[in-house]
């Protein structure tokens, strides 16, 4: 296992469609293992594959309860509407206010390439959601538009905070 190389914008992985995944083998199995293994390290709640700069529909995510991978996932079904403020290791000190689903259902493959499907709801709705929209060279700020950082706000001199968040 390793902490693979984080792609930042304006890499062009990072707009282009990833392809989906014909089956899953050993090779894909470690790239989930390296994908893990390089959010944990970046403090992140999700990694997409072209995010490592490998164009494949791969996602990790951990919200708080375990590691969920998923490969080839797709949102089969959505509810409700909540805005908050998201981060992404793709783009460094930025934050964007995004309206995403409240609730989702996600059905994809397992490691073991098993279909598999996840109700979520909370950060893991969220991060399900942002990581799908990698996969489809979707950013965040193509989203909404970046809100003023703390470290931004220090330097001119306003007294607002930024809410914190875990980049995805």
């Amino acid at each position: 296992m390793a902490v693979l190389p984080i792609v930042q914008v304006p890499d062009p992985v990072l707009r282009k469609k990833a392809l989906p995944v014909e089956r899953v083998t050993k090779r894909v199995q470690k790239l989930i293992r390296d994908m893990a293994d390089t959010m944990y390290a970046a403090n992140g709640a999700g990694l997409a594959a072209p995010q490592v700069g490998v164009s494949e529909r791969v996602i990790v995510v951990d919200a708080g309860d375990g590691l969920v991978a998923l490969i080839n996932p797709r949102i089969i079904a959505a509810e409700g509407s909540e805005v908050d403020v998201e981060g992404c290791l793709s783009i460094p000190n930025v934050s964007v206010y995004v309206e995403r689903a409240a609730k989702v259902e996600v059905e994809g493959w397992d490691e073991r390439g098993r279909t598999v499907r996840i109700k979520a709801d909370g950060l893991l709705a969220r991060a399900l959601q942002h990581e799908i929209d990698h996969l489809d060279g979707i950013l965040i700020t193509d989203k909404g538009s970046p809100i003023q950082r703390a470290d931004e706000e220090a330097a001119s001199g306003s007294q607002a905070s930024t809410p914190g968040e875990k980049s995805t």
